[in-house]
């Protein structure tokens, strides 16, 4: 997805309940083309946590027949690009000649490196008929070492990904290593990212990372007396043991893994050298970065104001 501003504005509020929790995030809404998207990274007061700089929660959004989402082509460098859907379908094609739709609980990684155009539009058939659309996309920032790699694309569906119960509560270890399993999906640096589904009352316990937050994509959750509302972002302090309750039903993503030093953002260009991102500026504007076959008549402008 389009990261369409330089900086996010959020509100941040330091908890004093939880021991555990750093500060909770409530993202600022933004409208996207028809749809809402809540923009929970990079924040004022968090940057990153462990290799994720950036946490897009789409929708939900309703579309009727004829509507729908048509993110046009757009660049990336430095990152690696993680869609995940609870409902809907997206169809991604990128410079590569990838092209993919992604339903519910398959993954799309797309690795920018030294540069890729993509797009995320829908198939004609899809959008004919009324539909929803629900779901996270995150950036990875890539390693110092590995930023400028060849870029590439990763489909993986549903069916690959570890699924397990835990105390009675559903999860599915997208990326990395958590509650005794490993998934499949590529990664660049230690990297965690979890999805749980919760009923009320019921308690899942953080996997440990060295950084972590939850996200709360619906429902609301408690870590002792402090809430976790809809919405928002808990990040958390490197304390073992840490347990959520869920107040009501609730499904939450957990993120994490290990620190990276500050990264240079501008629009949809990540690296740690800001001379990178003014030639990856320069790039797009001159039209040097290649184009999405079948979808090269439009794309989206570097926002110069």
């Amino acid at each position: 997805m389009s990261n369409l501003t330089k900086t996010a504005e959020q509100e941040c509020d330091v908890i004093e309940g939880c021991g555990a929790i750093k500060v909770i995030i409530e993202p600022k809404q933004k409208e996207l083309g028809g749809f809402s998207v809540r923009r929970a990274l990079p924040s004022r007061e968090q940057q990153m946590v462990g290799p994720w700089i950036f946490f897009d929660h789409m929708g939900p959004a309703d579309f009727p027949a004829g509507q729908g989402i048509d993110v046009r082509p757009h660049p990336h460098i430095g990152i690696a690009t993680v869609t995940y859907l609870f409902e809907g379908e997206i169809l991604h094609r990128d410079s590569l000649g990838s092209d993919q739709p992604i339903r519910p609980g398959d993954i799309n990684l797309m690795v920018a490196g030294r540069g890729i155009v993509h797009s995320e539009r829908e198939r004609p058939e899809w959008r004919a008929a009324d539909h929803r659309l629900h779901g996270l996309q995150l950036w990875l920032a890539l390693p110092q070492a590995l930023e400028e790699i060849e870029p590439a694309f990763h489909h993986y569906p549903s069916a690959e990904l570890p699924a397990l119960e835990v105390d009675g509560v559903p999860i599915r270890v997208i990326m990395g290593s958590a509650y005794g399993v490993t998934s499949p999906v590529k990664t660049f640096a230690t990297t965690l990212y979890v999805e749980a589904h919760l009923q009320p009352g019921q308690t899942i316990t953080l996997p440990d990372a060295d950084e972590r937050a939850v996200y709360v994509a619906s429902g609301r959750l408690k870590a002792r007396e402090t809430e976790i509302p809809e919405y928002a972002l808990a990040v958390f302090d490197k304390v073992p043991g840490v347990v959520l309750e869920a107040a009501e039903e609730s499904r939450i993503a957990i993120i994490g893994g290990e620190p990276f030093s500050k990264h240079c953002i501008v629009w949809n260009f990540v690296s740690s050298r800001a001379e990178r991102i003014d030639q990856a500026v320069e790039d797009w504007k001159a039209g040097r970065f290649p184009k999405v076959p079948g979808d090269e008549k439009e794309f989206i402008p570097f926002p110069d104001k």
